[in-house]
This record gives structure tokens, C-alpha cells and sequence, in this order.
């Protein structure tokens, strides 16, 4: 089992060091969804898959012009307060709000789809209930 996991981190430390090389002369907004490299990450925070260990990631709020927070997305749907559901690219999905974190758009690879203005709303009043006593 560790050794497995060994050979994943060691494949998600090449990809890391190729985004370093990553073009950025790209722009991103907030409402979209982009094919994300989230990593090999731990114990139950999210993780992206394939050899680039990616997964859609919402552009929830645009820091600067290179860094945004992002809520990846499942292929699930799923039940919970820190969970919206989604239709993203005609699939079924959910957001997952309790996996937020910041970003560098290096990390982007592809926009997948822009979210309508009525999940977006959704989304952003979600997160407040859940993050906002």
C-alpha cells in the first residue's frame, strides 16, 4: 500500500515541476470551471486524477490576475451542507464546498464551462451559510 502511494507522489512531483513551466498568458473568471491539477493530496481532502491528477475546479473568487480560490466539483451528486449540486459540461455533480483553497492559474489546463448565474448565486450562498456563523 505505501508503495504505491510512493510511486503516485513521485509521478504528481514530475507533474508539479512541469506546471512551474506552465503558460500563463491566459484569463480566467470567476463562475468558470476549469480542468484543474489539484494533486496527490492527503487523507480526505479531494485529489485529482489521471496522470495529471486533475479534476474541475468552480473559479469561485478571482484574487489576482494568477491566484483564485477554487471549489473542486464531483461527478456525484451528494447530500450534505457543504455540498451544491451542479450541472457542469451536461453532468450531474455536486460542488464541494468544504475543499476550498487557493489557487495558481498554472494549476488550470482547460475551461470546461461557465456556471449560470442562478448556480453561481447558489453556490455563493451556500459557502456564506456554511463558512459565515
Amino acid at each position: 500500500m505505501i508503495y504505491k502511494y510512493i510511486i503516485q507522489l513521485l509521478d504528481w512531483c514530475k507533474v508539479n515541476i512541469l506546471l512551474f513551466e506552465r503558460r500563463r498568458d491566459f484569463h480566467f473568471n470567476e463562475g468558470e470551471v476549469w480542468w484543474c491539477s489539484v494533486g496527490l493530496n492527503i487523507g480526505e481532502e479531494e485529489f485529482g486524477k489521471g496522470q495529471a491528477f486533475e479534476r474541475p475546479v468552480l473559479i469561485f473568487k478571482k484574487f489576482t490576475k494568477n491566484s483564485f480560490l477554487g471549489l473542486p466539483l464531483t461527478g456525484h451528486k451528494k447530500e450534505g451542507s457543504w455540498y451544491v449540486p451542479c450541472v457542469v459540461a451536461n453532468r450531474k455533480g455536486s460542488v464541494m464546498l468544504n475543499q476550498a483553497r487557493v489557487l495558481d492559474k498554472a494549476r488550470l489546463s482547460q475551461r470546461l464551462a461557465t456556471m449560470t448565474k442562478a448556480e453561481l448565486r447558489l453556490v455563493k450562498e451556500r459557502f456564506k451559510a456554511l463558512y459565515c456563523l
